[in-house]
C-alpha cells in the first residue's frame, strides 16, 4: 500500500501545535517572571524609601524618651524619701486608626465626661499619628478605658513625681512639669546636671537610677517648716523663713519658707508670695549686720573687745542724725556695743576699721555676689560698691544694702567655725571635703571673740528672749529689727525681723537664721522687736532639734563662765 502524503497530514499538525503551545507558555513563564521581578523591585524600592524617612520619635512636640524616663530618687541624710517615681498610666489616641469618631467620643465620654465632647472630636479626626486625650490617670480608670474596646484608643505607662512630704521641703525640692522635667529647686538642677544626660542616652527609661542623696534632715525640716506655719498665725506675719547650716561642712541641714506651694501641684507654686525667701528674696536684714562689722573691724587689728567709743550722741550727715533705739548716750565698750545693739557704737567701730577696709571685707566675706548654691531661684545681692559716708554707716548696721537670709547664714557660719569660708550645698559633703574647699577669711583669734559676743547677747542682750526658750543648749546670736521701706521711705510701722544664731557655742556645729515680715506682738506682754518673734522661734527650733542632733542639754554656770568670763571688759 503506497503512503501518500495525507497520512502525514495529522502528525504535522499536531506538531505544531505543541511547538506553538510551547511558545506561548514560555512567554507567560517570561511575563510572570518579570512581573515577579517588578514585585520585588516595588517592595524593595519602598522599604528602601521607608528605610530614608526619619522616624517620628516625640509626642506631640515630647521626645518619648522624656515622657517615658524615670528620674533617681531623692533621699535626706537618714534615707528618708523627699521624691520618688510612681509608674501612672496616660490616655491617648491614633487617629488615624478610629473607623468611627462619633462612637468612640460618646463612649470615651462614659468613663471621661469632663472632656468636653466638642474637643474630643476634633482631638480624634484626622490622620495623626498620635494625640493626648488624657494623662495622669488611675488604673482604674485605664481599666474602664480598656473595656471600651474602641481601636486606635490606647494606654502609655509614664513615670509621675510624686513627693511624700507635701509642703514641707517644696522649695527645696522643686518640682517637675507633666512630662517628668524639673523645672525649679534641686530637681532643675539634677536635669541640669545629670539626670538630662542619662535621658538623652536613653539610660533613664524604665530603669532603676541611683538615689540622690541630699543633706537635708527631713526630722529638723518637718520642725522649721511647722515653726514657719506657726508664725503666720502667732505672730499674724505675712510671712516666715529659716535656714539652718552645718557650720563645718556647709551642709544645709534644713530650709523653709512660707507661704510655700505643694510640689505635687506644681500649678500651686504660681501663688502670690510662695517663693523662696532664703535665696530668692535680698533684704536689709538690721542689727544681725552688727556681727559681721565688729567681725572685720576686730579682724584689721584696728578694734579689739577691750576698746570704747563714744556713744553719748547721735552721729550726724548734713541734716540727718543716725541715734541709738534705746540709747545709753554714754561711752561704751565693744562688747556693751553689741549687746546694747548700738548704731553709733557700731558706726564708731566701723569708722576706726575705715570706710574702704570695710567694703572689702564685705566682698571677703562673699555678701556682695552670688552665694554658690544648688537652687536656681537665687538673687542677687544690692550692696554700694563705693559707698559714702553716710552710705557706709548705715551699712555698718544693716541698713542701705540687702542680702539674702542664705549670705547672713554663711557669714554667720565663717565668723564661727574658726574663721573659714565654705560654700553651702543640698547634697551631703564630708567633712574633709568641705575642709579642702576652706578659704581663710578671718584669724582664728577673731572667730574666738565672736563667739564670746554671741554668748554675751543671748544672755545679757538681745538674744536674753531666745535664752528662756533653748535654756541648756547654749545659743548665741544677734537679733535685726529693720524698718520696711515703702514707696522710697521707711515704714515705721512695717518691720522685717532676723535672728542670726549659732549653737552650741561652747562646740559650735550649726549656723540658724530665721525671718518674719511684718510680725505683731504675740500678747500685750511682748514687742515686736526680733527678740520677741525671730529670737523666740530660733529658740524653739534648738529646743526641739537639738537632741536629735546628738546636742545634750547643759546648765552649768561653770560652761557659761567659761564662754562669757565675768572679769572681762564689758
Amino acid at each position: 500500500m503506497a503512503i501518500t502524503a495525507d497520512d502525514f497530514a495529522p502528525t504535522i499538525a499536531l506538531d505544531g501545535t505543541r511547538k506553538v503551545r510551547g511558545n506561548m507558555t514560555q512567554a507567560r513563564l517570561r511575563w510572570v517572571i518579570l512581573a515577579i521581578v517588578l514585585g520585588f523591585a516595588t517592595v524593595g524600592g519602598r522599604l528602601v524609601q521607608l528605610g530614608m524617612i526619619q522616624p517620628d520619635n516625640s509626642i506631640e512636640g515630647v521626645a518619648r524618651s522624656e515622657i517615658t524616663a524615670t528620674r533617681p530618687p531623692i533621699l535626706d541624710r537618714n534615707g528618708l524619701e523627699m521624691a520618688v517615681d510612681i509608674r501612672v498610666p496616660s490616655l491617648y489616641a491614633e487617629p488615624r486608626r478610629i473607623i468611627d469618631v462619633e462612637e468612640a467620643v460618646a463612649k470615651l465620654r462614659t468613663v471621661l465626661p469632663n472632656l468636653s465632647e466638642s474637643w474630643l472630636r476634633s482631638r480624634l479626626t484626622g490622620d495623626k499619628g498620635f494625640v493626648w486625650l488624657q494623662r495622669e490617670l488611675s488604673p482604674a480608670i485605664e481599666e474602664r478605658v480598656m473595656r471600651l474596646g474602641i481601636p486606635g484608643i490606647e494606654f502609655l505607662t509614664e513615670s509621675k513625681r510624686f513627693y511624700p512630704g507635701m509642703n514641707e521641703a517644696s522649695h527645696i525640692l522643686g518640682s517637675t512639669n507633666i512630662d517628668n522635667q524639673g523645672i525649679a529647686g534641686i530637681e532643675k538642677h539634677m536635669d541640669v546636671e545629670d539626670v538630662a544626660l542619662l535621658q538623652d542616652l536613653g539610660l533613664a527609661r524604665g530603669n532603676a537610677l541611683a538615689p540622690v542623696e541630699l543633706s537635708i534632715d527631713m526630722r529638723v525640716q518637718h520642725i522649721v517648716h511647722e515653726e514657719m506655719v506657726d508664725a503666720l498665725t502667732r505672730y499674724k506675719a505675712i510671712a516666715a523663713a529659716g535656714v539652718m547650716m552645718d557650720i563645718h561642712t556647709g551642709e544645709i541641714i534644713a530650709l523653709a519658707s512660707v507661704p510655700d506651694f505643694d510640689p505635687n501641684d506644681p500649678s500651686s507654686a504660681l501663688v502670690k508670695d510662695s517663693f523662696n525667701r532664703i535665696t530668692a528674696g535680698i533684704y536689709e536684714l538690721g542689727s544681725t549686720f552688727k556681727t559681721i562689722t565688729i567681725a572685720g573691724a576686730i579682724d584689721s587689728g584696728a578694734v579689739t573687745l577691750n576698746d570704747q567709743f563714744d556713744a553719748r550722741f547721735g552721729i550726724r550727715y548734713g541734716r540727718y542724725t543716725i541715734d541709738d533705739f534705746h540709747g545709753k548716750h554714754r561711752i561704751l565698750s565693744v562688747p556693751e556695743i553689741y549687746k546694747y545693739s548700738s548704731n553709733i557704737g557700731t558706726i564708731r567701730v566701723m569708722q576706726a576699721m575705715g570706710k574702704e577696709n570695710y567694703r572689702a571685707f564685705l566682698t571677703r566675706m562673699g555678701l556682695d555676689t552670688r552665694v554658690p548654691f544648688e537652687l536656681p531661684e537665687m538673687r542677687l545681692p544690692n550692696v554700694p560698691k563705693n559707698p559714702s559716708d553716710i552710705s557706709a554707716a548705715t551699712m555698718s548696721f544693716g541698713h542701705g544694702l540687702s542680702v539674702s537670709p542664705l549670705h547672713m547664714a554663711v557669714a554667720m557660719s565663717a565668723i564661727a567655725n574658726g574663721g573659714n569660708y565654705i560654700a553651702p550645698t543640698l547634697y551631703r559633703r564630708s567633712l574633709e571635703e568641705a575642709q579642702s574647699e576652706y578659704v581663710r577669711v578671718l584669724k582664728p583669734e577673731t572667730s574666738r571673740d565672736m563667739r564670746y559676743l554671741m554668748r554675751l547677747n543671748a544672755l545679757e542682750g538681745s538674744g536674753s528672749q531666745t535664752e528662756k526658750v533653748s535654756k541648756g543648749y547654749r545659743i548665741g546670736g544677734k537679733t535685726g529689727t529693720a524698718e520696711k521701706v515703702e514707696n522710697g521711705v521707711y515704714s515705721h510701722s512695717k518691720d522685717f525681723n532676723v535672728f542670726a544664731a549659732v549653737f552650741p557655742m561652747d562646740d559650735p556645729q550649726y549656723a540658724l537664721v530665721v525671718v518674719v515680715d511684718e510680725p505683731k506682738p504675740e500678747n500685750a506682754q511682748s514687742g515686736d522687736t526680733a527678740g520677741f518673734n525671730a529670737g523666740m522661734m530660733s529658740g524653739r527650733i534648738v529646743q526641739r532639734v537639738a537632741p536629735m542632733l546628738g546636742i545634750a542639754p547643759n546648765f552649768s554656770q561653770a560652761l557659761d563662765d567659761a564662754m562669757v568670763p565675768p572679769n572681762l571688759i564689758r
